[in-house]
């Protein structure tokens, strides 16, 4: 005789020991004397049994005097508790790649407005500070209107908090002057080695090992990159050297984030916002000591005349726009680890680099173009090695 659940299947049949017959706890139970010991006549509505569709009984247990089945339909080639954890990962996975595709959107948006203001206004220090304003603005307000849950701190998180900071601090403000110096496609292609500050900053700082793989995956990763900065029309040092540094104290920050959110009550969403606010409060004096407001505001009306009003919001949608998609990001940094935050990282910067060459009708000789797809290809292959080592 077979039973199957009246409504969902059941995966733990609890209390069987009231309708098995009395036996030595010490005695095997087979398949055919737990079947008849079954009254699914005179208790079919206490066990919620029906006879309509067959389970089979995967494993028993005895738990002192209750005894535990669990069982799996005729038709599944697994347990029903184990085909349950599996659509949970695979709806993790749905989840995460959501997270990413959102990411790499707004990130798009953001270079974009970025590239137009800073085009119009080459002020990298306060376009910086500007987009950390932006975002702690939208998070008090948000806080303050119970839209987003406040965050419970205290003076040790902060603590922690600030290295991670300072790292942030310098990547956001080195990115913005590379990209306020070279396009935005050279800045993205640049940043695209960021896998290879990863694992050098893994591997000395943190004292991790990888496979020879990982390394040598990590060559044309750094040969593309190379290649393209070699061989770039509108090359610029300090665009360059903004874009190298933007990725150690990114990388960094990643590193940093993650050991400080271990154990912390702080989500991703709020853990960006705390980290915002304590990097404009970082930010703010430097960015008035190196321009200063006399420079803006003859800036700002320069900008204005060429421009129109129209430039007004592209400062909103950079500012804007710039931390949503931060957000995001460390909301994919709760899910994964600091290198596969890396590699999306830099899966990302395909759609920037493709898109800003678009907009912005960026010339690209064919030598540069193939370092770049030498240096995403390297992105790729280091992903797979990354995935496999994970896997093992």
């Amino acid at each position: 005789m077979s039973f199957t659940a009246k409504q969902s299947a059941l995966t733990t049949c609890t209390d069987v020991s009231n309708y098995v017959v009395h036996r030595r706890p010490s005695s095997p139970i087979c398949r055919h004397s737990f079947f008849q010991s079954l009254n699914l006549q005179n208790n079919l509505k206490r066990t919620n049994l029906s006879v309509s569709k067959p389970l089979h009984i995967s494993s028993i247990e005895n738990k002192k005097t209750v005894f535990q089945c669990k069982a799996y339909e005729a038709d599944k080639s697994q347990p029903i508790e184990a085909a349950g954890e599996v659509k949970s990962e695979a709806a993790n996975r749905v989840k995460i790649g959501v997270y990413f595709a959102t990411w790499w959107a707004l990130n798009v948006v953001f270079n974009i407005y970025n590239k137009k203001v800073l085009n119009a206004y080459p002020y990298p220090w306060l376009t910086s500070t500007l987009s950390l304003a932006c975002g702690s603005l939208m998070m008090l307000i948000s806080w303050a209107t119970r839209i987003a849950e406040t965050p419970k701190t205290d003076f040790e998180f902060w603590k922690t908090l600030f290295p991670v900071a300072v790292a942030h601090t310098i990547g956001h403000v080195a990115a913005t002057v590379s990209m306020s110096k070279v396009a935005v496609s050279f800045t993205h292609i640049i940043k695209s080695g960021e896998p290879a500050f990863s694992v050098l900053v893994s591997r000395f700082l943190l004292g991790e090992t990888f496979p020879i793989s990982v390394y040598l995956s990590l060559i044309p990763i750094i040969g593309g990159c190379a290649l393209s900065a070699l061989t770039e029309l509108n090359f610029n040092m300090t665009g360059f050297m903004g874009a190298m540094i933007s990725n150690l104290a990114f990388v960094l920050r990643n590193i940093f984030s993650k050991k400080g959110m271990k154990g912390k009550s702080v989500s991703g969403m709020n853990y960006y916002a705390c980290l915002s606010l304590l990097s404009l409060v970082i930010l703010t004096p430097f960015a008035i000591a190196v321009e200063g407001p006399q420079m803006w505001a003859a800036g700002w009306e320069t900008a204005l005349s060429q421009i129109g009003p129209q430039f007004i919001w592209w400062v909103a949608a950079q500012s804007i726009f710039y931390h949503l998609y931060n957000q995001v990001s460390y909301m994919s940094l709760d899910e994964i680890s600091p290198l596969t935050f890396s590699v999306g990282n830099t899966m990302k910067r395909i759609s920037v680099i493709v898109s800003s060459i678009i907009i912005f009708h960026t010339p690209v000789q064919p030598v540069n173009a193939l370092g770049a797809a030498i240096a995403i290809l390297g992105t790729f292959l280091y992903s797979q090695v990354s995935d496999l080592i994970t896997k093992n």
